[in-house]
């Protein structure tokens, strides 16, 4: 069985950021042995049909699709130590933390900790998450969109919400910085509770 320190399942802006921000860590002592995987399901995604003209350094045109592609990409380059798990769909997720237990329609693998990034579609059907499906609060109610009841993105201990299904609205800028946040909170637990950012800088 696979295990892993965290799991992200959903591979759109909020996934990709967090797992972005948390391999951009694997360097860093308090990250040292650290497992981080997402399951990058994208058949889904918003972003498949979405042109992005409004976010900061995008051109115009910018296809959401491309994006999805290049952001996969980005992060098998700079962070390969992040476990890329493709065509596979989460079924459920169950237990509690440090075990839990996720499954998908291929495999089974256990998680300390899972962030959950799929989009707000009232189709969810992660069976072991249903329990915390609520009406989306900042969305039109006519769209008939879901999210996960949490405080600040924490739906458990252990499972984690990012994106619009944390109850943000469905703009890039604000799903992916949702999913970056989670990825600052995990980062800071490692980090014995000391706030944490990872920054580059030009040298």
């Amino acid at each position: 069985m696979n295990s892993f320190d965290v799991l992200i399942v959903g591979g759109s802006a909020a996934g990709l950021s967090c797992a972005l921000i948390l391999g951009s860590a694997m360097g860093k002592p308090f990250a040292e042995g650290k497992k981080v995987g997402i399951i990058t399901h994208q058949k889904s995604s918003a972003l498949n049909t979405a042109e992005l003209n409004n976010v900061l350094g995008f051109k115009k045109g910018t296809k959401g699709a491309d994006i999805l592609e290049e952001g996969m990409n980005q992060l098998s380059d700079l962070y390969p130590r992040v476990v890329q798990i493709d065509k596979e769909k989460v079924v459920s997720v169950k237990g509690e933390s440090p075990n839990l237990i996720v499954k998908t329609n291929k495999n089974e693998y256990t998680a300390a900790a899972v962030v959950i990034a799929v989009g707000p579609s009232n189709m969810f059907a992660i069976e072991g998450l249903k329990q915390y499906v609520v009406p989306h609060t900042s969305i039109p109610a006519q769209k008939e969109k879901i999210m996960l009841k949490n405080s600040k993105h924490v739906v458990k201990d252990g499972v984690f919400v990012a994106g619009v299904l944390a109850g943000w609205r469905s703009q890039y800028a604000i799903a992916a910085g949702s999913g970056a946040l989670v990825a600052t909170d995990i980062l800071t637990i490692w980090n014995n509770g000391n706030h944490t950012m990872i920054h580059d800088v030009v040298e």
